[in-house]
């Protein structure tokens, strides 16, 4: 009788659905497209709008789950159940999807969280470094295994869904959320964004598959003075060039959600945007995932507090198919009805937006799985998780300045100070258990100073003050370890001064005083403003927001590894230079690209030899790949199994040995693989010739493949035109049998008035109307039936025709 009140006072109606009959929607062996029109016929409005609706766990309950039939819960910064255990989020999550499976038709909500940087809202989860940082190893493959990771953990909690990653080109370091950005570039982006891939796994549905979403969409990192959720003031061309292209490989990965940014292009809130989000995203681009608003955004269309139903009607309208309305979630449920009712949104507009949702739903198998997977909790902050995450933290170390202390001696007297050395909230940051952080031991981990002395063991002398107080002549060398405390977006923006504060700087000047020599670690989610005290410090590491493995700074300092990271921006002269970025003509403190080794030893360029021998054995649906092992000078350090499927190549798996298990194997339904090995200093092989694979009774053997000849391809060439300019999105695939190392892709404009303006994913020239596309360093490699996207803005004057042929490496391609 309660619920029959509840009912009748929210206006929603109910479906009953006979318990025992099993409907076509609920039958996995059908198509989820088929499962998806079936369960959208039999669904109300008030379902439907349900669907579109997210609400903060902290703002609604099971029972509203079950009334509203609500789509989707998520966890904002912070927000978490007590205890703030794997357990005690898999018992939040159950109970809530149960909520959700209560309803008349059954149908399973989603729950997102922002696990930004590791399962960060978790105490207990491995913290891994912030984007910038990662940026800084230029080490895509690692990117994807964080990933990979990341999803386990957040799978052990039952949270199926996390807003990450982040593909913003970040273009001013006053910026709050600098540090969430992989760098100013947008082919650094690009090649970072494998992290979806590691997210989701090859296909959603998978073990530990968890949905990703790439934000913010799209522009958030060049708005004018940094300023968060503010106005990017650039052209059309700009926007193409520098903020888009991520966006375009992570669809190319297929992302399952993007999430649109609060800011504004030329003083247009993105979450109204119609031909950003429609035509742009939807239509040109061909994203076929949901896009989620961020929190409360389109409360800020308008400028003024509260939801109205102009809002609500402008964000649905314009894109949006799953609404963040973390509180006001019930008055955006009542708003988006009488905005259907009054026919201001199509209904069409709202089965669209449900067909986007529901057929993630089922790709995850939530229909089939819908409670938690505590079989994963036991990966949360596991001793391989923070393995990997000490391996991150080394490669993006940023050897800044070394005038000689560097690197550190065991058997030495090393003092250590700064509020940055022995504090795990300080060198997480942000998004750390809370929103903002906090500075101390929010969550367990390594400390800097930990890891130091860790080092150093009994070999030495370590000794500890936060202000630098008790130094003398002594000591060998004095560490500071200094730079920022935690904040995230809004906070985090400064619009005046960037340098270090008084703290630090008293801090660093005590240990100058005692005549040893001072190196200086920056934790920081930026570039700081530094260039007066610099020549007074011996050496300088950026150590970025490391997470909770602060050991990765100290085999740094020791070289235990050496130091490979390169910076993701350019470090400025000072903070009036800001926007400062490659290539803008400002002279930098540091250019973009810099980092120092020890000694410059010559870096290893030579690859592993390629796989060879690769043989399948099949067992029923399943077989193991095998094959004989590459060798290479500076040891291999994993193969790389990649599955083809027409023109997608997708990653399967990665190996430590030379063997791997394949799954799910289909009667008749034959599957391709190649495998490449990757060394230390992270070159990777030519490919091994493909194997073919199909449930037991085909014989595996692969057709030898030739290992020379001229390259086959085939290009797609697609315009848009705006005016006198136009963006070009070119697909390459190689269509021969011969793997690829290194490409070169040439056309000629028909027309002498086309030029190319900024070009992506390749090194672009022209000369004439001949135009030329090397490969970039992150995809020169092109299997056999492999694709690479790869694009650049462009003028012209009167027409605008299409190229007539192509050649790559030369040899002639097919085009369409």
């Amino acid at each position: 009788m309660a619920t029959a009140v509840a009912l009748a006072a929210t206006g929603l109606t109910l479906t009953p659905v006979a318990a025992a009959q099993t409907l076509p929607y609920q039958d996995p062996s059908l198509p989820v497209a088929q499962r998806v029109v079936d369960l959208l016929s039999r669904m109300t409005l008030d379902e439907k709008i349900g669907q579109m609706t997210q609400a903060e766990r902290a703002k609604v309950s099971p029972a509203d789950v079950t009334t509203y039939r609500l789509g989707s819960i998520l966890s904002g910064g912070g927000s978490a159940p007590s205890p703030n255990t794997p357990a005690g989020w898999a018992d939040m999550y159950d109970a809530f999807q149960r909520g959700g499976l209560a309803t008349p038709l059954g149908i399973p909500m989603l729950y997102g969280s922002d696990a930004v940087h590791g399962h960060n809202n978790v105490v207990g989860a491995t913290i891994f470094p912030h984007n910038i940082g990662l940026g800084a190893t230029r080490d895509p493959g690692l990117a994807e295994r964080i990933g990979r990771a990341t999803a386990e953990e957040v799978t052990g909690t039952g949270v199926d869904w996390t807003f990450s990653p982040c593909l913003c080109v970040a273009r001013n370091d006053r910026w709050g959320r600098t540090y969430e950005s992989f760098g100013e570039k947008p082919e650094l982006a690009t090649q970072m964004s494998t992290i979806v891939t590691g997210y989701q796994g090859t296909t959603l549905g998978g073990p530990a598959s968890v949905l990703a979403t790439a934000k913010h969409y799209v522009g958030d990192g060049g708005t004018t003075n940094g300023t968060d959720q503010g106005n990017a003031q650039i052209s059309e061309a700009e926007l193409r060039a520098v903020h888009l292209p991520p966006f375009v490989e992570a669809i190319r990965r297929g992302v399952g959600s993007i999430m649109i940014s609060y800011s504004s292009w030329n003083g247009q809130k993105l979450h109204g945007n119609r031909y950003l989000v429609t035509d742009l995203l939807k239509n040109e681009l061909g994203f076929t995932g949901f896009v989620v608003s961020d929190w409360n955004g389109i409360d800020q269309i308008d400028g003024a507090p509260g939801f109205t139903g102009a809002e609500v009607a402008q964000a649905v309208n314009a894109g949006i198919d799953m609404v963040m309305a973390p509180d006001g979630w019930r008055s955006f449920i009542t708003l988006l009805r009488g905005e259907v009712q009054a026919g201001r949104v199509p209904l069409s507009r709202i089965d669209d937006a449900n067909r986007r949702i529901l057929t993630k739903k089922f790709e995850l198998g939530l229909f089939e799985r819908p409670l938690a997977d505590r079989s994963y909790a036991g990966t949360v902050g596991s001793a391989a998780h923070r393995e990997l995450a000490r391996e991150a933290v080394a490669k993006s170390q940023v050897l800044l300045k070394n005038g000689g202390a560097l690197p550190l001696r065991t058997n030495s007297r090393i003092f250590v100070a700064g509020r940055n050395a022995d504090d795990i909230g300080n060198q997480s940051g942000g998004w750390t258990v809370s929103w903002q952080g906090g500075s101390g031991n929010t969550t367990p981990g390594t400390t800097i100073l930990q890891g130091i002395r860790n080092t150093v063991g009994s070999a030495g002398t370590v000794t500890y003050n936060l202000n630098g107080s008790g130094i003398d002549s002594s000591y060998d060398v004095a560490v500071a370890v200094v730079g920022e405390t935690p904040y995230a977006e809004g906070q985090g923006d400064r619009p005046a001064g960037m340098g270090l504060d008084a703290t630090d700087l008293n801090t660093i000047n005590t240990l100058r005083a005692a005549g040893v020599p001072v190196v200086v670690v920056l934790v920081s989610g930026r570039p700081l403003d530094i260039a007066a005290q610099v020549p007074n410090w011996n050496s300088l590491v950026a150590a970025w927001l490391p997470g909770t493995e602060g050991q990765g700074v100290a085999d740094v300092l020791f070289a235990v590894r050496q130091p490979t990271g390169k910076l993701p921006v350019t470090w400025m002269q000072s903070a009036g230079q800001q926007p400062i970025n490659d290539g803008d003509g400002k002279a930098p403190l540091f250019p973009y690209g810099h980092g120092l080794s020890y000694g410059n030893p010559a870096p290893d360029t030579t690859p592993p030899t390629a796989p060879s021998n690769l043989r399948a054995t099949v067992s029923g649906t399943s077989a193991t790949l095998t094959w004989s092992p590459s060798t290479d000078d500076v040891g291999v350090r994993e193969y790389v199994v990649h599955e083809v499927a027409g023109t997608s190549d997708t990653v399967y798996g990665r190996t430590a040995t030379p063997s791997i298990t394949i799954s799910g194997l289909v009667p008749g339904a034959s599957r391709q693989f190649y495998v490449v090995a990757t060394d230390a200093a992270g070159n990777i092989s030519a490919a091994s010739p493909p194997v073919v694979v199909q449930a037991a009774g085909v014989d595996p053997t692969p057709t030898p493949t030739p290992t020379s000849g001229a390259a086959a391809c085939h290009v797609t060439y697609a315009t848009n035109d705006w005016g006198g300019g136009f963006s070009a999105t070119i697909t390459v695939r190689n269509t021969g049998t011969v793997a690829l190392s290194g490409w070169t892709l040439r056309f000629a404009f028909p027309d002498a008035g086309q030029r190319v303006t900024q070009g992506w994913s390749a090194t672009w020239s022209q000369s004439g109307t001949t135009v030329t596309a090397s490969n970039a360093a992150w995809n020169g490699s092109l299997p056999a039936g492999a694709s690479t996207g790869l694009g650049f803005n462009g003028t012209f004057s009167g027409t605008n025709p299409r190229p007539a042929s192509f050649t790559l490496n030369g040899a002639p391609c097919t085009a369409g």
